[in-house]
């Protein structure tokens, strides 16, 4: 009976041992490399992970309560909590809005990196959601700041990862494995990307202040509103004026016609001209030119003509 009370004594600490190291199993996480960064570098990344309150930056507030719902179904079975479940959703929307990062592909990153556990820790040492290394919190942070703290962790990754778009000129291939420290490799960047257009792909609806402002213009074109005046017929619109009829209406009086000129008295001839004999012909010429009484009578009659008011 001794031995038998003894041996349970003694296997109570292995069984905490392995359901310890069960529980606190090394996350499927790379090696961020360790760089030097300029003094510019330093500063921006320093003030960016500054502390801030976290909002989820969509303005309308519908399309808001949209996202985090249907956000916080696809997490809730690997958070049953629905206070952090709803706490970690909105520090990363607002986190990765703020990097100029897509939400989406920061909720895909952290299930590849950490499979959403908040004390997750790599072989490599990189800590919490989104696998930070700590020699990052010297580089750019406070030597206080915590990386299993969620928003500092958060606010560490998404500003890392955008530093690695920007010096990948915005390959986002070569940036995700930059920032699992296997630059090159595809397996990283297809993980991520499968997981990101798999599981947390998000198509945001059209916001009903921009359908507002659309209908605008329909609504104002359906009021009543005094009608603009008719804009007048151009001349190729008209029919041909010899083919328009003139018909007197007992309204309106019928249009003057002019009489024709006669063929002998030119109407555009002045009194110099009348008295200036006709020019001579010209030795080169074969034929004479025409005096201007004949050309005057070459010229249509204007009966043809009518002027339409």
């Amino acid at each position: 009976m001794r031995q038998r009370i003894v041996s349970r004594v003694t296997l109570k600490p292995w069984l905490l041992l392995l359901l310890g190291a069960l529980i606190s199993l090394p996350a499927q996480a790379g090696k961020q490399e360790k760089e030097l960064l300029a003094a510019s570098v330093r500063a921006a990344m320093h003030e960016a992970v500054s502390d801030a309150p976290p909002i989820i930056a969509i303005e309308d507030a519908g399309e808001r309560d949209r996202w985090l719902s249907e956000m916080s179904q696809r997490l809730e079975k690997r958070i049953p909590d629905p206070k952090l479940r709803n706490e970690l959703l909105t520090t990363i929307h607002y986190e990765a809005t703020r990097a100029g990062l897509d939400p989406q592909l920061v909720l895909g990153l952290i299930q590849v990196e950490s499979r959403f556990k908040r004390y997750a820790l790599s072989k490599a040492g990189a800590r919490g959601y989104m696998q930070v290394m700590p020699f990052w919190v010297e580089a750019i942070g406070n030597r206080e700041d915590n990386l299993f703290h969620m928003r500092t962790n958060l606010r560490y990754g998404c500003t890392i990862l955008r530093h690695y778009i920007d010096r990948e000129k915005g390959n986002l291939y070569l940036a995700l494995g930059r920032y699992n420290g296997s630059r090159g490799q595809a397996e990283y960047p297809n993980r991520v990307l499968a997981a990101w257009q798999k599981q947390w792909a998000w198509t945001p609806s059209q916001s009903p202040v921009k359908v507002a402002k659309a209908a605008e213009p329909t609504i104002a074109t359906a009021s009543p509103a005094p009608a603009a005046p008719a804009p007048a017929p151009s001349p190729a619109v008209l029919p041909p004026v010899a083919a328009a009829p003139n018909k007197p209406t007992p309204e309106s009086p019928p249009p003057a016609i002019q009489p024709p000129i006669p063929a002998s008295k030119p109407a555009a001839a002045t009194p110099q001209q009348a008295a200036t004999p006709p020019l001579a012909p010209e030795p080169p010429r074969t034929q004479p030119s025409p005096p201007l009484a004949q050309t005057a009578s070459r010229m249509p009659a204007r009966r043809d003509i009518v002027i339409v008011r």
